[in-house]
């Protein structure tokens, strides 16, 4: 059975008279004694559906097209352009069927753009804020970002790989793992694919990408954290920290250009805007803390910088995107190469963008005493990383990786003040349904 011949943005492109079928959501009801106006919605956009109640039009259609908002029709039609037509076009109607019926109440009206419920609201009603054009423009964005992504990596001769989700320790460090029951055993959900994607490229697949789920234990309940977040992560052989950014520079800079393109409407309808840097500068962290030292923030140095310091570095050198490289060894992750003149400073780098960071990466260490060594240092037990250790035993090559946030960047990007906007179905400390 066939539900419709054209979407409605396509349906806007075809000739006066020509005959047409739309199916979507029954958006707006305007009923009058000569006329019934409906609105008509779906994925693409809305259409104007014009019944005259002079005869020529059954009442079972009419009947229909009052039917309560968010009802699913399917309507045969005649196309019709003038200028008394919303948009210019408008559907006569010759047979209405509806597809679903409404049970009940919609828990609300998505079309009252002066009443929007919170977020929790929403949340809890996901399927309804769903239909809400904004709301879709966030997640055409994230289908742009991550198709830029995966596109500019296939064209660079990257391979795309798939990591396990289900890990026999903390990949990062850390207690901060969501236990799982693996039959007689236990085991976790991965906090990161990161020492994975290394083993790929010591096994000689060289330069691998992936998009992939990990989850965080961490109680966190913030407007920039989740549970369950995607990751776009790259590794790649033979390369340093220096190479690595020139990589993330690259492909951030493609996703920022596709977005600017291809998501004029979405960004519009968003009330967001973005612009393509030229270059990505990069600071080291000794800098930037005698950046805000000098510009009244105290901060000492080995501290993490704050959302607040990380904005102000953003204002003080009036950029929107910038790495900051060359972080002490002791704050980073036990797998972070310390820089060859200066083992208190490891060669490990973030990307910030708008004030949050979005991207974080290192030269990873491959030699395996060394790797034991600072496994040690950071309070962890090697034997847990036993079968990670062994895999740099037997000839690996120096390699670097990153990883960015999907919800994050697409949060800065569509201007979302909290980042449970950017997911279809957040996990937090509190939800776990829908």
């Amino acid at each position: 059975m066939k539900f419709r011949t054209h979407y409605i943005s396509e349906a806007f492109n075809l000739d006066d008279g020509a005959e047409v079928m739309l199916a979507g959501w029954l958006h707006e009801v305007r009923d009058s004694k000569k006329f019934c106006f409906a609105v008509l919605r779906d994925k693409t956009g809305i259409m104007q559906i014009t019944a005259k109640k002079d005869g020529s039009i059954s009442e079972e259609v009419i009947s229909a097209l009052t039917s309560p908002k968010e009802t699913v029709l399917q309507i045969v039609g005649i196309v019709a352009k003038g200028k008394g037509a919303r948009a210019g076009v408008e559907i006569i109607p010759k047979e209405v069927k509806i597809l679903g019926k409404v049970h009940g109440k919609v828990p609300f009206d998505i079309t009252d753009r002066d009443a929007v419920p919170e977020l929790d609201v929403r949340l809890d009603n996901r399927h309804i804020d769903l239909r809400r054009p904004e709301v879709q423009a966030i997640f055409r964005v994230r289908a742009t970002v991550q198709q830029a992504f995966r596109d500019h990596l296939i064209g660079a001769g990257f391979d795309e790989i798939v990591p396990t989700v289900i890990v026999a320790a903390a990949t990062e460090g850390g207690a901060d793992l969501f236990p799982i029951v693996y039959f007689e055993r236990e085991a976790f959900l991965a906090q990161s694919p990161q020492l994975y994607k290394q083993m790929a490229v010591v096994g000689g697949l060289d330069k691998v990408f992936m998009q992939i789920p990990v989850f965080r234990a961490e109680p966190h309940n913030t407007t920039t954290h989740l549970n369950e977040i995607y990751q776009m992560d790259v590794e790649v052989g033979f390369a340093d920290d220096d190479e690595a950014m020139n990589i993330l520079s690259d492909v951030f800079l493609r996703i920022i250009k596709e977005v600017s393109e291809k998501n004029k409407r979405e960004l519009d309808m968003l009330g967001a805007s973005v612009s393509v840097p030229s270059e990505i500068p990069r600071y080291t962290y000794s800098e930037l803390v005698d950046l805000l030292n000098n510009n009244g923030e105290k901060i000492e140095w080995g501290d993490d910088f704050n959302r607040k310091q990380e904005r102000m570095i953003g204002e003080l050198k009036n950029v929107e995107a910038y790495f900051i490289t060359k972080w002490p060894t002791n704050v980073r992750a036990f797998y972070s190469m310390p820089s060859s003149d200066n083992v208190e400073v490891c060669n490990a780098f973030d990307l910030i963008y708008r004030g949050l960071e979005i991207s974080s990466g290192a030269q990873r260490i491959h030699d395996p005493d060394l790797l034991a060594k600072q496994i040690k240092k950071q309070g962890l037990n090697p034997n847990d990383f036993e079968f990670y250790i062994k895999t740099f035993k037997s000839g690996a090559p120096p390699h670097s990786g990153w990883s960015i946030g999907v919800e994050r960047l697409v949060m800065k990007i569509c201007g979302l003040s909290n980042i449970r906007e950017a997911v279809l179905y957040p996990r937090d400390h509190n939800r776990l349904q829908p």
